[in-house]
């Protein structure tokens, strides 16, 4: 097999209560994908096949005694290296890291285990869950980056070697990884998913999903939530245990953002494709030029890469300048140029960001008067060629800077390659993006 497939589990679950198909099974046809796969894709860090045999061993019997412990009971999962796993090491994508063991499970995993989920391995992340790749190759072409920096869970979930693998999110770490090696990417509003245990320290990071679908990504999330909750002080994530119906949008605003100038012209003709197929299918889709407040969006949102620079080389000072003071010649000189920025700023420059940033949230909020969402590109283009660089991150960054839920949808292809069609919901509203992604989905699919 050479050309990848995700390998969904909602759709396969169906089969287990019967007997028809079993987590088992399920696990071995995603082992098989990784002895296919991995040898040219470098998915993994580390795998514990032999646990995660018995665990789906212990979630077929479960299933076949009606006693499941969850919707996603027997569902094999990797984790994102960037997330503690108490019998697998945590080296966050750095050697001053390699081999670390903290013996307990981060909150997110804790509560997969609580589901019956099968654990299969740590998925490669970039040093710190930032810049700094570590290897990992995209599945449809090895000679291309899969973004980053949860490249190692896009490209275990687009191969089939499981169908769901956590990520994490400050800039563009979830969607951008998927867009490149076509799954979906989902980022939850800020705070929807409890991120202890997670070594990412910055106020726009959230644990999220890539999954082989959108039913997938939202049983794992909702599910995680329900055991482990959101980040303290935040409610979590909230919405049915099952997947939400298709609910179609009545209007969806188009961005174009930073991004729109540096898209290659086959990104822009698939994106504006999709906007008229949604429009003759009676959805009414608004851009900047017809609506001075998508307009006043744009050139809000037009900085979020800069905007979100500036908070996080200030929220990344630590733990780097204890890392550097550890040994410096272990860290990427990019690290080391972020920790630089950060002890030349003030703590007046950081509020002032903050401040900055929370303004644009409540202009971008607005929106939701007269837009159920929002659409537009995923990433300018497909997968770079070179794994020394992630690809560019503007489509996806004002999501993080907003910190409302997002979605990269695997709709749409450039130069013969997955590219992904981002849908933007509204802080909290991660149930109702859902529904609204689901609806342009099943209405692109449709009429391709």
């Amino acid at each position: 097999m050479t050309t990848p497939e995700p390998i969904p589990f909602f759709s396969a679950a169906q089969d287990f209560a019967s007997g028809k198909d079993t987590p088992r099974a399920l696990l071995e046809r995603c082992l098989a994908r990784l002895d296919a796969f991995e040898p040219r894709v470098g998915a993994f860090v580390c795998h514990d096949i032999k646990a995660a045999r018995a665990a789906a061993d212990g979630s077929t019997e479960r299933w076949r005694a009606g006693r499941t412990l969850s919707p996603i009971d027997g569902l094999p999962i990797g984790i994102k290296d960037i997330i503690e796993t108490a019998n697998m090491p945590t080296e966050m994508g750095s050697p001053l890291w390699a081999g670390w063991r903290t013996g307990r499970d981060g909150a997110s995993v804790a509560a997969l285990r609580e589901c019956g989920a099968v654990i299969l391995g740590k998925t490669v992340t970039t040093e710190f869950a930032t810049t700094g790749p570590r290897g990992a190759r995209n599945a449809w072409d090895a000679e291309r980056t899969p973004g980053g920096s949860s490249s190692g869970s896009a490209a275990a979930v687009a191969c089939g070697m499981v169908p769901v693998a956590l990520g994490t999110q400050v800039v563009g770490s979830i969607l951008r990884p998927a867009s490149f090696c076509g799954c979906v990417g989902y980022k939850p509003t800020v705070g929807g998913i409890n991120r202890g245990g997670s070594y990412d320290y910055f106020s726009q990071s959230c644990t999220g999903a890539l999954a082989a679908s959108l039913e997938d990504a939202w049983i794992v999330a909702i599910n995680i939530a329900a055991r482990a909750g959101g980040d303290p002080g935040y409610p979590g994530i909230q919405g049915p245990l099952e997947p939400p119906a298709p609910r179609r949008p009545r209007a969806l605003a188009m961005l174009e953002t930073a991004g729109w100038e540096g898209a290659v012209p086959e990104a822009r003709r698939a994106l504006e494709v999709a906007v008229a197929r949604l429009v003759a299918e009676g959805i009414t889709i608004t851009d900047r030029h017809a609506d001075q407040n998508i307009d006043a969006v744009e050139r809000a949102i037009f900085d979020a890469a800069g905007l979100t620079r500036t908070i996080n080389a200030w929220e990344g000072r630590w733990p780097l300048n204890t890392y550097r003071n550890r040994d410096a010649s272990k860290l990427s000189q990019s690290a080391l140029d972020r920790l630089v920025t950060a002890e030349a700023m003030t703590l007046a420059d950081y509020r002032g960001a903050i401040s900055q940033r929370q303004q644009i949230r409540e202009l971008h909020g607005r929106l939701a008067v007269q837009y159920d969402g929002a659409i537009t590109l995923t990433a300018p283009g497909p997968a770079p060629v070179g794994i020394g660089w992630t690809g560019d991150p503007a489509f996806v960054v004002p999501g993080s800077l907003l910190g409302v839920p997002t979605m990269s949808l695997p709709l749409l292809s450039a130069e013969g390659l997955p590219l992904g069609l981002q849908v933007i919901g509204y802080a909290s509203g991660d149930a109702r993006l859902f529904e609204i992604a689901t609806a342009v989905r099943d209405l692109l699919q449709a009429r391709a």
